[in-house]
């Protein structure tokens, strides 16, 4: 469980798989869970990444383990999901976050393209959310956070695959908030606009193009990984939504 001196917010107690926890948006939101009082299991394929968090979030008093996983293999998700749960007695939450994809005109794209999307997106989250399925239903429910895109939403060019692999997986929440509610399990997605990795990059590759993204935005800026997405997932994770299923957070500045 997490420590003393996060026991004061509204995951205290609670105990939480978020996958892709290395960075960007991933580490925003194990970040906000932990400050949120979370025990929290970071799944990431880059060791060291999700060390450094874990370290960050020991740092400020929180509970973190940190957990070599590639999703799109299969008994490393379930080992990811069974490792947090036995190190903190059982789970509450999924964050499937973690995704993969390759970028090109549509009339380009491949068969591998398509396949990196759909093992790294809806298929590694299907797998994950039937592993997390026994250990949720032990406590009586929990929720599970997927994440869509607004490329998808909006059909951007060049996210062919990208957009196949988010909307599967919005399709995926939508059935399985329908299944599981009846064990008081609750489904979201969220669609993010924030300084993720790729946008970072995209930032430094085209600075103009990024600023004129950002000025289109209503809010005029982009989210932070922590304090606008994280903070919102702890929200949907905790029981301040506990009436919400097989919906879509529109986290996009207004995009």
């Amino acid at each position: 469980m997490a420590n003393d001196s996060s026991q004061s917010g509204r995951m205290a107690g609670k105990v939480v798989l978020v996958t892709g926890a290395g960075q960007g948006i991933g580490r925003g939101i194990a970040l906000a869970l932990a400050r949120e009082g979370a025990a929290v299991g970071l799944a990431g394929r880059t060791v060291a990444k999700v060390e450094s968090v874990a370290g960050e979030i020991e740092a400020f008093g929180g509970t973190a383990l940190a957990l070599e996983c590639d999703v799109t293999e299969r008994d490393q998700i379930e080992r990811a999901v069974r490792s947090t749960a036995d190190r903190f007695g059982g789970l509450d939450g999924l964050v499937n976050n973690a995704q993969s994809s390759t970028q090109r005109p549509l009339a380009d794209v491949t068969a591998e393209d398509v396949e990196i999307a759909l093992c790294s997106g809806p298929l590694a989250a299907l797998w994950a959310m039937q592993a997390a399925l026994p250990l949720l239903r032990e406590r009586g429910g929990g929720s599970i956070v997927n994440f869509g895109s607004s490329t998808a939403i909006n059909g951007a060019p060049m996210f062919g695959a990208y957009a196949i692999a988010k909307e599967g997986i919005r399709g995926l929440s939508r059935v399985a908030a329908r299944e599981w509610g009846r064990y008081g399990i609750r489904v979201n997605v969220v669609v993010p606009t924030a300084l993720s990795p790729a946008a970072e990059q995209f930032e430094r590759d085209q600075p103009e193009r990024f600023q004129q993204h950002v000025k289109r935005l209503p809010l005029g800026r982009m989210g932070d990984p922590e304090t606008d997405i994280g903070r919102a997932v702890a929200a949907l994770l905790s029981d301040d939504l506990a009436y919400l299923t097989g919906d879509t957070l529109m986290l996009t500045g207004g995009e």
